[in-house]
């Protein structure tokens, strides 16, 4: 059994303008306001949803409405600069686009997720595209679960 190889994915600040070198790579016009909620979601080392990234935000610039951070995530989602998740919670949460593939198990007791890779699941999911008549140039992999301990399983 080949070992998965856990990416916690630590952000590092100078480069948290990698969504704001992105933006600007699309044309899309940064305000002050825009960075701030560029610069958080580049730093998050979680999936936030909206309502935690304008908890965050409103401690950088308290004047950052929850509006704001709404139309913010729409242009960038929209942008392809950031990806949107849908773990089951009934709410979307966000992480900054990477260029490097990576899947997702997901906590359904304390909604942890967890970032993975994995090159025989890789491997196995190009083979059935191809077995089936199929090249296969993207795919998504959630993984819902609960801990081995867990007793009301």
């Amino acid at each position: 059994m080949t070992a998965l190889k856990s990416t916690p994915v630590p952000r590092v600040t100078d480069k948290a303008s990698d969504i704001e070198s992105r933006c600007a790579a699309t044309g899309m016009r940064m305000t002050e306001q825009r960075r701030v909620i560029a610069r958080v979601l580049a730093e998050a080392v979680d999936h936030p949803d909206v309502e935690e990234l304008y908890r965050r935000c409103v401690a950088v610039d308290d004047k950052i409405s929850i509006s704001t951070v709404y139309r913010t995530v729409k242009l960038f989602e929209d942008g392809g600069i950031i990806e949107r998740h849908d773990f089951r919670e009934g709410r979307a949460r966000y992480e900054q686009m990477r260029d490097s593939h990576h899947d997702h198990l997901i906590n359904l007791r304390d909604g942890k997720v967890i970032e993975f890779t994995n090159e025989e699941i890789e491997k196995l999911q190009a083979e059935i595209a191809r077995k089936l008549g199929y090249k296969l140039v993207d795919h998504r992999l959630e993984l819902y679960c609960v801990p081995l301990d867990d007793d009301k399983s």
